[in-house]
Order: structure tokens, then sequence, then C-alpha cells
């Protein structure tokens, strides 16, 4: 089968990537791939929906850097398909990062993700499902037993009272955002900066004001969840821990965040059990939590990260289980052709 992974840019992508790693994944089991951005979709006037994609031609790379290398070479092709030519189309693009300078783009995969399932592309994660996610409002969707407590304003008079209810302290972040950026910790509603912290997270929008988990310090767990439950092969979990480096507040990789073996509890799978309704419902194949003791801090519906780190703590290529599981996916919209909705397969 052919699988089609749209992501905002080929310039951006990098080793470390899940991405990779599943592209990596497909080739080893004989299927071949193809990156599509935001820009190669094409809707012809007789209705047919196109993609301009770049695949790899011949070259079969086995490491993460030969395969990027590969994909940022001149061994790479341009190839104008037909959806219907692409078996599984993974929406890997993170809107976040278009939505400041490219703001066509990042709405690019929700929309263009609805055409090609409906053309019989399997589309993961379903892009109706990924429209009700586009911020970190999505999380309030969820039970608020797994939630810490949260405000989400624009007004500082707000976040100083949130402020006076919570002795251990706050975190402030933009409610459109990933990767770390603009997240603070407030101590009190007496803080001498705290008129200029609010400045810098609201000129993104709302602010999110979040209740302070002291066990944040030992770093958080990224857990993936595959069809609404824990990803796993045997008793091993696909987990990370994330643990921050000195001095930082934040465990995302990028900022220096060290992982480590993960210990996933019975609280976390809790966390996890949860969640799993409306996570189905919404049709979400593969998604990434990040869990702090017994609450949930974040979830990740677009780009979750870090199943390199995963495969160099475990031994195990948590990627090539998702493949497989898309396989399955294929060839249950053969056996059910035109019965079941792209949201039912998603996580079916």
């Amino acid at each position: 089968m052919r699988i089609a992974f749209l992501v905002n840019s080929i310039e951006g992508e990098e080793t470390f990537y899940a991405t990779t790693s599943l592209a990596l994944a497909a080739l080893a089991r004989g299927h071949e791939i193809a990156y599509v951005t935001p820009g190669d979709f094409v809707l012809a006037p007789d209705g047919r929906l196109i993609v301009h994609a770049l695949s790899l031609g011949t070259a079969k790379p086995r490491t993460a850097e030969t395969f990027i290398a590969a994909l940022r070479s001149d061994a790479t092709r341009r190839e104008v398909l037909d959806i219907t030519d692409i078996q599984i189309l993974f929406l890997r693009n993170d809107p976040s990062e278009d939505a400041a300078t490219r703001p066509w783009a990042a709405q690019a995969g929700i929309i263009f993700g609805r055409l090609a399932a409906e053309r019989g592309a399997i589309v993961v994660n379903d892009p109706d499902g990924l429209a009700a996610a586009q911020n970190k409002l999505y999380l309030q969707g969820f039970p608020e037993v797994v939630r810490p407590t949260t405000l989400i304003t624009k007004h500082m008079e707000e976040v100083r009272s949130f402020l006076d209810a919570h002795p251990e302290g706050v975190i402030l972040k933009p409610l459109q955002g990933s990767g770390g950026k603009n997240v603070f910790k407030v101590g009190s509603s007496h803080e001498t900066n705290l008129n200029q912290i609010f400045e810098a997270v609201s000129e993104m929008g709302y602010v999110i004001a979040q209740e302070y988990l002291p066990a944040a310090k030992e770093g958080d767990v990224r857990l993936f969840l595959m069809n609404g439950r824990p990803l796993k092969r045997g008793d091993t979990y696909a987990a990370v821990r994330r643990v921050p480096a000195e001095g930082e507040l934040r465990s995302n990789m990028h900022v220096n965040g060290r992982p480590v073996a993960a210990v996933v509890t019975p609280a976390m799978l809790a966390v996890a059990e949860e969640m799993r309704p409306k996570l189905v419902r919404d049709g979400m194949f593969l998604v990434g939590l990040d869990v702090v003791g017994d609450k949930l801090v974040e979830v990740n519906v677009f780009t979750p990260g870090a199943l390199p780190e995963i495969a160099e703590l475990t031994s195990i290529e948590f990627s090539e289980d998702i493949v497989a599981e898309l396989e399955r996916k294929v060839e249950i919209r053969r056996a059910n052709d035109g019965v079941l909705s792209n949201r039912e397969l998603a996580t079916l």
C-alpha cells in the first residue's frame, strides 16, 4: 500500500521526528511512502482530488540519517497522484507552526483530509476530530477528574484571582501553540513581572492558567494511545518520561528535556481509560498523552513525538505496530466497502 505523510515542510523534517520513524517502518514492511505539504493538493474541475507528492523513487534507506538525506536529495521525485492511489493519508502537520505566517496552511490538512476520506483514503487522525482539537481547549472536553484546574481568559484580574486560589503556583501558557513556547510558572499574584508574563502569553491570544502540579518537577510521561487504548507490546508500554533540564520548567525534548524509562502506573492507565470514549468518538487513531501523576496536562493529536526515544529506551520499534495496524484498517475497509465511516475506521 502507499502511505502519504502530510508535514509542514520537507525542509523542516528531522531524523528524530516520529514521522521519520513511521516512514522507515512502512518502508521496512514493503510499503511505498510519499510526503505531502499543505500546498500540494489540487481539487480538479471534475471533482478528483490530486496530490503533488514527493517520493523516494528507488531509494530504500534503513536509518533515520540516510532517510532524511534521501528526502532532501535529488534522488526524490515529484509524482502527481490521484487520491485513489493513496490508501493511508497520515496527517502529521502541526497547525500552530503555520498559524501566524501561513494561516491558509494551518487548515489544509483538515480541509483536504476530509475530501480525501470522502474519496476512499483512510485519513488519520480523522480530520473532523482534528478540527475540534486545534488548540488546548480540546483538553477541557475530557472528564474533569483527569484535568488540572484550569482558567482560560484574556483578563488579567481573573488570572490574579486564580493565582490567589492556588498557593502552589500556576502555569501560564497560550491557548494556541505547541512545543512549550511561552510557558511560565508564576508563584503568586504579587510577582513583580506578572504583567510582563501575561502580556507575552496573551499576545498570542487567550491565556491558559493551570494549577501547578508539584510532581511536574520530575517531568511528565508521554504515553501513546492507539485506537483509544495504551499502545503496548507484551508488558511494555509505548511511553517515556521526559525530565526537565536543570532550572527549566518545560520537559520538551527541544529545550533539553531528557528522556528516561517510564513506569506506567495504574493512575496513568486510569487517565487513559477516562479519555478513551471521547478519543474513539473523535477518530483519534494515534495520540500522545502528557501525564503528571494522575492528571493530564496535554493531549497531542496532531504530531505526537518521542517514538525514536521510546525505541532506544525499550528496544521496541512501536512504529512497526502502528504501521501494522494501518494495514489492518485497509483490510477492514476492503471487506466493508462503503459501510464504515472514516471516523469509525480510524479507531476500530
